[in-house]
């Protein structure tokens, strides 16, 4: 991608309508960026539906993500649930072809008391397993990084995974770094940490080709609680972006904010604003 996009988490609350179609048009009526698609109880989206969001994005250039639904766990315990999650996943990268859309991302699952090293090694047998039944995919199929230390998908493991597979890099949630190290991931060097990790092992297409989430977020000891309002929070969220600009990354930033569309178009107005590199 060539720039950074700025999306909604989903239909804009002040759509006429909440359905994906209108919050689509009315996204692009805000002057964003795209919007991300919210498979999050299940992909019950038509593919008749998901051709005419292609249309309507394409002729507004609009970016389209989605996120798979949050019934996932690629460490669950019992088969049934392990070959779900698959089918999930799948079934979003699906949808999201067909509505053309540039990337999906998923939460991976839990740790459930066992060693990391083991939930990696069963993470990474269940997307080899949604890789097969994908076949050749354009779109890019992201593990998120989680907001509690319960949950697999730390950036490192993330980054891992992401090396094992030709169409997968991070979804880099800023917000969960943030909560589920209890407060740090939210100075100018910690930013500039995380992107200089991603360019040293991923490459700059990982700078070039970003899902990000973004969001103020409450938290605790033991991780996210919810997400709030960016103005609301702790979230140093202008030096993110300040720190984004430096290194040059491009792709979607998905807003994640209760309201969505409010600290969307506040992140667009503040990167317009050519904030400069930071020293």
């Amino acid at each position: 991608m060539r720039r950074l996009h700025f999306c909604t988490a989903g239909v804009p609350h002040s759509s006429p309508k909440q359905d994906s179609l209108t919050g689509l048009r009315h996204v692009a009526s805000l002057g964003l960026d795209g919007m991300e698609m919210e498979f999050v109880h299940g992909v019950r989206m038509p593919r008749e539906t998901a051709q005419e969001m292609r249309a309507i994005a394409a002729s507004n250039n609009l970016v389209l993500t989605a996120h798979a639904p949050y019934y996932i766990n690629l460490n669950a315990a019992e088969n049934q649930k392990w070959h779900a999650s698959i089918t999930r996943i799948v079934q979003t990268a699906q949808r999201a072809t067909d509505a053309g859309a540039y990337s999906i991302c998923f939460h991976p699952g839990f740790y459930q008391g066992q060693q990391p090293e083991k939930v990696f090694s069963r993470v990474r047998e269940a997307l080899a397993e949604v890789f097969r039944q994908l076949g050749d995919t354009e779109v890019w199929v992201r593990p998120e990084t989680t907001g509690k230390g319960s949950q697999f998908g730390s950036l490192q493991e993330c980054i891992a995974l992401s090396k094992e597979f030709e169409r997968m890099l991070p979804c880099v949630d800023f917000s969960h770094l943030h909560a589920r190290s209890g407060g740090k991931f939210n100075t100018t060097e910690e930013f500039r940490a995380v992107l200089a990790e991603m360019e040293r092992e991923l490459g700059r297409t990982s700078l070039e080709n970003m899902h990000i989430h973004l969001s103020g977020i409450a938290y605790s000891e033991k991780g996210e609680r919810n997400h709030l309002i960016l103005e609301e929070s702790d979230m140093r969220w202008r030096e993110l972006l300040a720190a984004l600009k430096e290194f040059r990354c491009a792709g979607a930033l998905v807003c994640e904010s209760p309201n969505i569309e409010t600290d969307a178009g506040m992140l667009k107005r503040c990167w317009q604003e050519n904030i400069s590199p930071l020293k």
